[in-house]
């Protein structure tokens, strides 16, 4: 332990103590360890060399073994020969706290069993001492072999040692004698560095006051240099003082100050304000993408300039690209983004989210026009990427959450003013319808107009025309329910509501507005006023959702993935991130359009079909040619069209802005846009369904009525007018074919089932047209069970 903190002196001294003292001081591992905190040990090197090495240990074994025993020794020889050998490695020793420091134990990590031979050659002289230039290369003729190391030591102290103690004795930097031997300031600096990486090897006591000498030396003789530097730069002299000097710090410590001072002088950070100014993007009160491209250009202009000269200036060992790179990306681009974005953010969320996708875009198209230098390596451009990811990390996080944030408060806006808008048109139905009703005259009338409501199907029934079952329907039919007389039933059948249903493959829009008719003159009565209303919500089943809301929230999930997934490909958690972002924006979607569009839609679509009452209709409302049918089923088919156009939508959506760009994968069962799509999907077909079943219990109704108003009674009980008859003669031959009623019903069924015909799969169309046969099967079966057949 005592030899580890001696001086080399010391050491010499200690290895004449005797044979034992010599083989712990000439022990190889502690001159590796000295090699090595120069640098100079390499151990690939090493280990190839172990073979010879060891070759020349085993042949001098039996010589110290020889010695041990008194045998042929020459003591005098013997310390001679250490004498001429130790004088080449008269180094500093080491210090207890410096060899902690550095590297702890002096023979850690090394095979102590390789020693060297007790009696080696001296080593031939490690430099030309005629020569001065020779001690400056001194460290390219150090090898490392196995045995000797401290050979190879020696050859290194020998050269820098006297130097390297003059220069720490010295009382001011003039009198070190490194700047009277060398006189060039590039060899000046060469000496410096080695002196420099000699002063490793000293851990002897003293070590830190020396160091502290020896780089005050340096600092000096660095600001004298960069000061002529800074002249040549001033004056622009870049094949001259810059390029001259430039190479002089390269020499002494890798040009650090030189580089620093380039930077720092560069038109590019002094002048940054003149690349751009980040307010001008906003000056019209929204973003400008134009001024933005401006500044990356006036960028990647200047930064390809500044390169040219590098590569004139600064050696090859020196590689100022890439400080520079960091420099303008942290004072220039980084600078200019958040002065913008926190502008942008101030003034509006959606030019804030326009600004921070477009500049991203253009600062990736920005590092493909910046040029590397001559002197750059493979990692210039992942040090591009991450300069840009540096200057855009600040705002990725908040970006990420105005975007989902701005989303959804597009889609409430957007269904909110659709439902705000029904809601608004139903009350302004319902104020219109009521405006002429005398309440406190019906409320005195109720009891009258009870009665008559129920008591008068019972006393109407029979009384039916059977002349024609396409004519229209007794005034006494619709006053059935609205409870009105005749006068009044006259005057609101010439101004009819309802109009005819447009066939839903064939109309130009597919938002159709309530009524197309003009305003009839409102009802006097309560209840002719709420068949009013009735007759006009269910006109407006077809309404209950828009596919221009569809296309409006498509076009902005579109726009907001399409921005989020500019920052899918940037490194670390942000990309995942993005991509998790484009996924819950096109859930978000599915969730506004399906549970608070569509399925309120349906709902409401439901709700009124569950309320329809044919009797409440006017066969005025029938056009000539037209059959009759059941209005509100059909307007509820042309429901079922557009909300199968608008699940065509969302697929197409899904394949192109999420499929095709690989922000997720169909196969992937645990993806919240795949589950949330197929949640949608399933939402749909139940809605339909539950809207198909009310719309065919809708369609057996009519059947029903339309077989109880058009049915004659002598088509199933022809009269006989053999005896009592006034013609008498015989019997009359009756043409027995399907009547009228039996035709109105199949094309009012036909035209129906026809309706769904590539607007729903295969499977549901079977069910629907089953479900409707037995229905009908049911409905004529206890029709005929009401006739009297002959």
């Amino acid at each position: 332990m005592i030899l580890d903190y001696l001086d080399v002196s010391d050491l010499i001294r200690f290895a004449r103590v005797s044979k034992r003292m010599r083989e712990m001081v000439y022990d190889d591992t502690r001159w590796v360890q000295r090699l090595r905190l120069m640098g100079c040990w390499n151990e690939v090197e090493a280990r190839k060399g172990t073979v010879g090495t060891v070759e020349q240990t085993a042949g001098a074994v039996p010589l110290v073994e020889s010695k041990r025993v008194g045998i042929g020794v020459n003591i005098a020889n013997d310390v001679a020969r250490e004498k001429s050998t130790v004088i080449f490695e008269a180094g500093k020793n080491q210090n207890l706290s410096k060899s902690h420091r550095r590297n702890g134990s002096l023979s850690e990590g090394f095979d102590t069993t390789a020693l060297s031979p007790t009696s080696p050659q001296e080593p031939p002289s490690a430099h030309n001492a005629s020569d001065p230039a020779s001690r400056l290369t001194v460290f390219s003729r150090i090898h490392s072999i196995r045995g000797r190391a401290r050979q190879e030591y020696g050859k290194i102290h020998g050269a820098l040692a006297p130097l390297y103690s003059n220069a720490v004795q010295s009382k001011s930097h003039t009198d070190a004698s490194v700047f009277r031997i060398y006189r060039d300031p590039d060899q000046q600096a060469q000496m410096l560095s080695n002196m420099s990486r000699f002063s490793r090897s000293d851990i002897s006591q003293g070590w830190l006051s020396r160091e502290a000498k020896l780089k005050a030396l340096e600092e000096a003789f660095e600001t004298a240099v960069a000061r002529e530097f800074e002249h040549g730069l001033i004056d622009g002299d870049v094949e001259g003082k810059m390029r001259k000097y430039a190479h002089v710090l390269a020499s002494l410590n890798g040009c650090v100050k030189g580089v620093d001072m380039f930077i720092s002088r560069s038109n590019m950070i002094k002048e940054r304000l003149s690349m751009g100014n980040p307010l001008g993007c906003l000056n019209t009160g929204s973003f400008s993408m134009d001024n933005s491209y401006r500044f990356f250009n006036n960028v990647a202009t200047a930064f390809n300039e500044n390169v040219t000269i590098i590569d004139r200036v600064f050696p090859a060992t020196v590689n100022a690209t890439i400080p520079l790179l960091r420099r303008v990306g942290k004072e220039v681009i980084a600078e200019y983004l958040t002065t913008l974005f926190d502008e942008a953010h101030r003034m509006s969320v959606e030019e804030y989210l326009k600004a921070v996708s477009t500049t991203y875009a253009q600062a990736r198209n920005f590092t493909r026009s910046l040029q590397p230098s001559i002197n750059s390596d493979d990692s210039f451009d992942s040090v591009v990427e991450e300069v840009i990811f540096d200057a855009f990390e600040p705002h990725i996080d908040l970006y990420l959450v105005e975007e989902m944030t701005s989303f959804k408060r597009k889609c409430e806006t957007e269904v909110g003013d659709w439902e705000r808008q029904l809601s608004e048109q139903d009350a302004t139905m319902q104020s219109m319808y009521m405006s002429n009703v005398n309440r406190q005259a019906d409320k005195r009338d109720f009891l009258t107009s009870f009665k008559k409501m129920v008591m008068m199907p019972v006393n109407v029934l029979p009384t039916f025309p059977m002349s024609s079952p396409f004519g229209n329907k007794p005034a006494t039919a619709k006053a059935l329910v609205n409870g009105e007389n005749l006068e009044v039933q006259r005057s609101s059948s010439q101004n009819p509501t309802r109009s005819p249903s447009p066939n839903p493959l064939t109309a130009n829009a597919l938002t159709v507005p309530r009524s197309s008719s003009p305003v009839p003159e409102p009802p006097t009565t309560e209840l002719a006023a709420k068949a009013a209303i009735m007759k006009s919500r269910l006109e407006g089943i077809r309404s209950l959702f828009s596919i221009e809301v569809a296309l409006n929230l498509v076009h902005s999930a579109k726009s907001s993935i399409e921005r989020a997934a500019t920052f899918v490909k940037v490194e670390g958690h942000f990309g995942e991130d993005a991509r998790k972002q484009c996924e819950l924006i096109f859930v978000l979607l599915l969730q506004y359009l399906g549970s608070r569009h569509i399925k309120a839609g349906f709902d409401q679509a439901v709700e009124h079909l569950s309320n329809y009452n044919p009797r409440s209709s006017d066969n005025d409302d029938n056009h000539a040619g037209q059959p009759r049918g059941a209005t509100p089923l059909v307007t509820f088919l042309e429901l079922v069209n557009v909300g199968d156009l608008i699940q065509q939508m969302l697929d197409v959506f899904y394949e192109q802005e999420l499929i095709a760009t690989h922000l997720t994968d169909r196969s992937d069962f645990l993806s919240p846009a795949v589950k949330e799509k197929k949640r949608f999907e399933q939402m749909l077909d139940e809605r339909v369904a539950a809207g198909l079943n009310k719309g065919i219990e809708v369609l057996m109704t009519e059947v029903e009525y339309v077989c109880a108003t058009t049915q004659k009674p002598e088509d199933f009980n022809p009269p006989d007018v053999n005896g009592g008859g006034a013609g008498g003669g015989g019997t009359e031959v009756m043409d027995i074919g399907p009547s009228e009623t039996a035709k109105q019903i199949v094309e009012i069924v036909s035209g129906h089932t026809k309706m769904l015909v590539g607007s729903t799969d295969k499977t549901m169309l079977d069910v629907f047209n089953q479900e409707v046969g037995l229905r009908l099967f049911t409905a004529l079966c206890k029709h005929l069970k009401r006739q009297r057949v002959s």
